[in-house]
C-alpha cells in the first residue's frame, strides 16, 4: 500500500479542515464539503489506510482523525516543490518598512511585531552575529577643549558611540579632518579588522596614541556586545489562544523556552544557508515545540552576513500563508538594509 493521487487529495482536504478547525476530521464532513465524488465509504475506506500508513491519527475511538506530522511533512514538501509561496501581504509589509528608521535593533523589534500581526503566531527574528560586520561610517565630534564623543556606525545599522580624550589642540576642523581619515581606512573592515588597522596606525601616530586607544576600546565593546545574535519576540501570547496550548503546563512551558531564548537562539543559527526551513513537531528536537511548527527564513545584510525570521504555531498552522509572509518580509529586510547602504 502506498500513497497515491487519491489519497493525497484526501489527506490534503483533511489538513485543510483541521487546520481552520482544529476538530478531528471524519469521512462524512470530508463528503459533503469537499467536492471529491467519492462516497462517504470510500473516504472512510482511504483514512484507514492513511491512518496505517502514518498519516493520520485517532485521539479517540469515535472521534474523527487528525493528521499526524507526517501528514503536515508532506503536505509542507508538497508546497515548497510547488512553488506556492506567495501572500496578499506584500504591500502592508512595505508599509510598515518604507524606509530605514533608527537601529537595526529597533527595526528587528519592529519586524517581529509585524510578522506576529500578520500571521497571530508567535515571531522571532534574529539580528545577525556582529563578527562579519564591517564598519561603514566613524566620526569625532567635539565636545570639550580634551574630549570628543567618537560614534561607530557598522553596516548593519549598530550605532555605538562614547566620549574619548583628545589633545586639546585638536579642534573641530582637525577632528573633521581625522574622522575621514579613520572612514577611509576602517570603512568595510570587519571589527576584528579594525583593531588590527588602528594598531598600525598607533605605530604611524605615537602622538595620538591616546585617542587612538579609546577608539579601538569602543570598536572592541562593540564587537564583543554583537558576538551573540539579538533575538527579538512577537505575539509571545498568541499561541496561547489556541486549543492546543489551553492547557496550563504545556504554556508554561511554552513561555519558559521564549523566557530562555538559548534553546531558540540554537536552533534558528541552523541551516542559515537556506532559505526556508520547516521543522514539524518533534523534528524540532525540543520537547516544549512537540505540538508546534517552527518556519524560518533568512534575510541578508551586506554580501553574506544573515539573519534569522520565523514563526512558532502548532503543527496545524497555514503554512502557504506562513511561508509567504516570511518571503515577503526577508525579502523587505534585505532590500531595506541595502538600501540603508546606498
Amino acid at each position: 500500500m502506498s500513497m497515491d493521487a487519491r489519497k493525497f487529495r484526501i489527506l490534503q482536504a483533511i489538513i485543510d479542515d483541521y487546520i481552520l478547525t482544529a476538530i478531528p476530521v471524519g469521512s462524512r464532513t470530508i463528503s459533503k464539503k469537499y467536492e471529491m465524488g467519492l462516497s462517504s465509504a470510500t473516504i472512510r475506506n482511504e483514512m484507514s489506510d492513511l491512518e496505517e500508513l502514518g498519516y493520520l491519527d485517532q485521539p479517540h475511538v469515535s472521534a474523527g482523525r487528525i493528521p499526524s506530522a507526517k501528514a503536515y511533512r508532506l503536505y509542507v514538501d508538497q508546497l515548497l516543490r510547488a512553488g506556492k509561496i506567495h501572500t496578499d501581504d506584500a504591500a502592508s509589509l512595505r508599509e510598515h518598512f518604507t524606509r530605514r528608521t533608527g537601529k537595526m535593533e529597533d527595526v528587528i523589534n519592529r519586524a517581529a511585531q509585524v510578522l506576529s500581526s500578520l500571521t497571530h503566531y508567535t515571531s522571532l527574528v534574529m539580528s545577525p552575529k556582529g563578527g562579519d560586520m564591517t564598519i561603514r561610517n566613524l566620526q569625532l565630534v567635539p565636545v570639550t577643549q580634551n574630549s570628543a564623543l567618537l560614534v561607530i556606525v557598522t553596516d548593519s545599522g549598530i550605532v555605538r558611540d562614547a566620549v574619548i580624550h583628545v589633545d586639546s589642540d585638536l579642534d573641530a576642523d582637525a577632528l573633521y579632518a581625522i574622522s575621514g581619515m579613520l572612514t577611509q581606512r576602517l570603512t568595510s573592515h570587519t571589527l576584528a579588522e579594525a583593531q588590527h588597522v588602528i594598531r598600525a596606525m598607533t605605530r604611524e601616530f605615537a602622538e595620538k596614541r591616546a585617542m587612538l586607544s579609546g577608539i579601538s576600546e569602543l570598536v572592541s565593546e562593540v564587537e564583543s556586545q554583537q558576538t551573540q545574535s539579538k533575538l527579538a519576540f512577537g505575539g509571545t501570547s498568541n499561541i496561547l489562544s489556541f486549543p492546543e496550548y489551553s492547557d496550563v503546563e504545556k504554556a508554561r512551558g511554552f513561555l519558559s523556552l521564549l523566557e530562555s531564548k538559548d534553546t531558540l537562539l540554537r536552533l534558528l543559527e541552523q541551516h542559515q544557508n537556506v532559505a526556508f526551513t520547516v521543522r514539524i513537531g518533534p523534528e524540532t528536537g525540543v520537547p516544549e515545540l512537540r505540538d508546534c511548527s517552527l518556519v524560518t527564513a533568512t534575510y541578508t545584510i551586506g554580501d553574506h552576513t544573515q539573519g534569522t525570521i520565523g514563526v512558532i504555531g502548532p503543527t496545524r498552522m497555514q503554512y502557504g500563508r506562513v511561508l509567504g509572509v516570511l518571503s515577503a518580509m526577508g525579502e523587505q529586510l534585505t532590500r531595506l538594509f541595502a538600501a540603508d547602504k546606498e
